[in-house]
């Protein structure tokens, strides 16, 4: 069944995986979207979408019966109005690494009396309804990004924010931090014990964790491990994957072809 509240969703003890946009077009989003995902995230940080393909994107996704979420490019107010204005049903904010970072990204996602987000809702009023101010800070999901040493030296007060839905991982910022190489799929034990205990610590404060991952089976095993949601790859590694894979297959088929004569 298609989920239609993350929140009840994640509450009642269901998982979900993530699609995720980073290709700047309303076709690649509407191919990710109607390939079967649970959620989608349209990227503004490190993908190559700036604000209005990222409406347009929400608009097509929208359509297609998946939450939409924005990864906005910094824990800046202004931005993340204009994606919640814009309609979007949740943001994954980067570089939360205090409490104090996390009263900031709630205080602009937040109506009053818990945050001090501008009232505007130009498209989100026609996508959630008029009730939309009165019901957005139950309805609206807001995730930190947990990537340093020091975001995880201090993740238990970054939960403890009221308007804290709950964070999700950067696996490769959250390495580097660490001392290792940026990989979407770590091998290092430091790195892997972070993670656990990210899931753990998340759930023991009744929060939702996601997190990025580099395979279908690192996605399998973060769901196993605690993880509500884990997003594939994105849309650039996949196409690239799948690129590689289909000439490395001509190629080689061309020279078995060759060899034979």
């Amino acid at each position: 069944m298609p989920i239609t509240d993350l929140k009840t969703h994640f509450a009642d003890g269901g998982t979900a995986v993530n699609g995720w946009c980073a290709i700047p077009s309303s076709i690649t989003a509407e191919i990710v979207g109607r390939a079967g995902f649970d959620m989608v995230t349209v990227d503004l940080q490190h993908g190559l979408i700036d604000y209005q393909m990222a409406v347009t994107m929400c608009q097509v996704l929208q359509g297609l019966p998946a939450p939409v979420l924005a990864r906005v490019p910094w824990n800046e107010p202004g931005i993340i109005m204009k994606c919640l204005d814009a309609g979007f049903s949740g943001l994954i904010c980067p570089m939360i690494n205090t409490a104090d970072d996390a009263r900031r990204l709630v205080e602009a996602a937040r109506y009053a009396p818990l945050g001090g987000r501008s009232f505007g809702p130009t498209r989100a009023n026609m996508v959630h309804g008029a009730a939309y101010a009165r019901n957005a800070n139950g309805k609206v999901a807001v995730f930190a990004m947990i990537e340093t040493r020091e975001a995880l030296s201090n993740l238990d007060a970054i939960l403890s924010v009221e308007g804290i839905d709950g964070v999700y991982v950067g696996p490769s910022d959250l390495g580097l931090s660490l001392g290792h190489e940026p990989t979407l799929e770590p091998t290092a034990a430091e790195v892997i014990e972070a993670i656990t205990q990210i899931a753990a610590r998340t759930r023991a404060a009744s929060r939702i964790a996601g997190v990025h991952t580099g395979s279908p089976s690192m996605v399998r095993s973060m769901l196993d491990q605690g993880f509500h949601f884990a997003s594939l790859l994105t849309d650039v590694r996949l196409f690239t994957n799948a690129l590689s894979r289909s000439l490395a297959d001509v190629r080689e088929t061309k020279a078995r072809t060759v060899s034979s004569y």
